[in-house]
């Protein structure tokens, strides 16, 4: 386990949550932009006051244009974006041009090639694994956390799906990977996008986050 991993509370909503949640203080809190998600924020989506200033704001997408993407950063104050579709190359690009971090996620089963994460390896920040399944994300299921062993290590990675207070040691466990973050939602969730906050206790003390 890394000194320095990181976590982030994804999926949140509502706003007397995510000021709960942002006492914990987590590295990074998502907001999900995409309309088919449980967990959409909604319509003109503000953040609510009082809201920390040194938690990375991420805005959760899913095969948005660089355009839509960009302006709801603008609107909401998002400090970075986390691409969940089949984003290119190029919308990589145009989003870290506009100075925003850019975390591209790629849905790993347990014949998933890492070969296809190189020609973003200029264009994001970070990778976010996530499981493959039917959503999105939100599919509240782990991988096989021993293919990573397969990735090349190259660009920092948030490590996402299934994470629970009970497993979240096992997943730090693993050595030589250059885990950057923790992911969690549907683990720590009493209703999506509803976080329990002993869950989110628990999960940290686990993790020595």
């Amino acid at each position: 386990m890394s000194p320095t991993t990181q976590l982030k509370v994804c999926g949140m909503r509502d706003a007397d949550n995510i000021l709960q949640v942002a006492a914990l203080c987590p590295a990074y809190m998502g907001f999900i932009f995409y309309e088919k998600s449980p967990r959409f924020v909604g319509e003109g989506f503000v953040l609510p006051a009082g809201f920390p200033a040194e938690i990375k704001k991420v805005g959760v997408f899913v095969n948005a244009t660089a355009e839509t993407m960009l302006a709801t950063a603008a609107r909401v104050g998002l400090n970075a974006l986390q691409l969940h579709g089949h984003e290119s190359v190029e919308v990589c690009r145009q989003v870290r041009a506009a100075g925003l971090e850019v975390i591209k996620v790629f849905s790993v089963g347990d014949d998933f090639d890492f070969t296809s994460t190189g020609p973003y390896r200029e264009a994001a920040d970070y990778f976010l694994f996530d499981t493959k399944g039917k959503l999105y994300g939100g599919n509240a299921q782990t991988f096989d956390w021993s293919v990573l062993r397969r990735y090349d290590q190259q660009v920092p990675f948030f490590l996402s799906g299934g994470l629970t207070p009970a497993n979240v040691g096992a997943a730090l466990a693993l050595e030589g990977l250059n885990l950057y973050a923790l992911d969690v939602n549907s683990g720590v969730e009493t209703a999506p996008g509803q976080k329990d906050i002993g869950l989110i206790q628990e999960l940290k003390k686990n993790s020595r986050l």
